[in-house]
């Protein structure tokens, strides 16, 4: 993989960025406070978005990903963190990964170097493309089992586990990281209409924007 395919994608710092969610004015939102809220929700925007794809049962890939991000390559619907950074199953050979906004280039190229260029993988950063909701409180997996189809049991979705499936009427991934902490990774294109679904279907629990 040459380097020459590697380029900076973030905006310059004196270009103002909009987030998928940007004209629902979350911040404002966050400023009303809702009493004993079941659900709070947060836009953990401007995160970095990278698409990972190679073979994880060759060594060399795998010890290359270990060096770059000091992770191993997590196993069928699986996800694991160091820090702020998380890697997630996609399917057999496509892995996200998310780190802190503003460090995906550089995460980017650290990949590229530690895999060289003799591997067949892709890394493909689609930051613009997509963003993360964080959803907090006891509420919350009352609320997925109003939107999804998928078992959200603790006996079938663990701390730890990542899925790609159905929800409401769109597709989305649903992350488990926390007792009552859940992340919805949401195309840019859907985050509208998954934003107004959420309002709807937590508004029996109480909902809480938070900054």
């Amino acid at each position: 993989m040459s380097k020459a395919n590697l380029y900076q994608q973030r905006p310059a710092d004196g270009i103002q960025a909009e987030s998928p969610l940007h004209h629902a004015e979350l911040d404002k939102l966050a400023a009303r406070k809702v009493a004993n809220a079941g659900v709070t929700l947060r836009e953990k925007k401007f995160l970095g978005h990278l698409t990972l794809r190679g073979d994880a049962h060759d060594p060399a890939f795998a010890g290359g990903v270990h060096k770059a991000l000091g992770l191993e390559l997590p196993v069928a619907l699986g996800l694991v963190a160091k820090g702020k950074t998380s890697l997630q199953w996609l399917g057999p050979d496509e892995w996200l990964l998310i780190v802190p906004g503003g460090e995906e280039f550089a995460v980017e190229q650290r990949l590229r170097e530690a895999l060289g260029e003799d591997l067949h993988y892709s890394v493909i950063n689609v930051s613009g493309g997509q963003t993360l909701l964080e959803l907090e409180g006891a509420k919350v997996r009352e609320v997925l089992m109003k939107s999804t189809g998928y078992d959200v049991h603790p006996s079938n979705f663990p701390v730890g586990k990542a899925v790609g499936t159905n929800f409401a009427k769109s597709q989305l991934v649903i992350r488990h990281t926390g007792e009552h902490t859940w992340e919805l990774v949401v195309r840019r294109s859907f985050s509208d209409y998954i934003w107004l679904w959420l309002q709807d279907a937590c508004a029996e629990y109480g909902l809480q924007v938070a900054a």
